[in-house]
């Protein structure tokens, strides 16, 4: 795993269209069809992650933190893919609405969440200056989104929980955000790019140069 993160991160744009952070009109096509994507996913997580939310609760005050990380994958995703100012937060954010849209418990608050979660990840990516997509800056965006949730739901809820059950649910998080979002949403986007359907991106270009 080491290896192949290095690879990726020593990887560096090629050509002036890679070096650009300029939004092209296809990357914000990919930025919607990814970001309704990921609200379908959100909105299947809504059902099973609860109930494995729930469960992991009731067990451990807290530690159903480790259910988050499939809410989080949005940003990853979009910043790994997209690769420029916004594409975190923008994938993200249009996940959340997709999801609140179709239904779920938490209504508008979704959209205030994906926000939130949204801007975790792209702090990451804009800390490397969006100039590093490897596995390691995956997971780190995943624990930036989820560290982000955290907050959220502290200052709107669980301020009122003790001590405890914060420190465990945020540890939970972090793992989960760092797993299911990071790590997950890197390896989606590596089998994405090697069927050629991101050829237009670089890390499409990436795949290609690797076979």
């Amino acid at each position: 795993m080491h290896a192949t993160s290095s690879s990726i991160d020593r990887s560096s744009p090629v050509d002036s269209s890679d070096r650009s952070l300029q939004w092209r009109v296809v990357d914000i096509v990919i930025a919607a069809v990814l970001g309704v994507a990921t609200g379908l996913v959100f909105w299947f997580w809504n059902s099973i992650g609860y109930l494995w939310f729930q469960t992991a609760d009731a067990v451990t005050p807290g530690f159903g933190g480790i259910a988050v990380g499939i809410w989080l994958i949005g940003g990853v995703l979009g910043g790994l893919i997209i690769r420029k100012p916004g594409a975190a937060l923008l994938v993200e954010l249009i996940g959340a609405i997709v999801s609140a849209l179709i239904g779920n418990i938490w209504g508008p608050t979704t959209i205030y969440s994906g926000i939130v979660q949204g801007l975790g990840a792209e702090l990451i990516f804009a800390a490397f200056f969006y100039r590093r997509f490897g596995i390691v800056v995956a997971a780190l965006a995943g624990i930036g989104a989820g560290v982000a949730a955290w907050i959220f739901e502290f200052f709107t809820g669980n301020i009122e929980k003790s001590v405890a059950f914060n420190a465990l649910y945020l540890g939970s998080v972090v793992v989960s955000g760092a797993l299911l979002a990071g790590v997950l949403g890197w390896f989606l986007v590596r089998a994405l790019a090697a069927t050629g359907a991101l050829s237009r991106f670089a890390v499409g270009r990436e795949a290609r140069r690797e076979v």
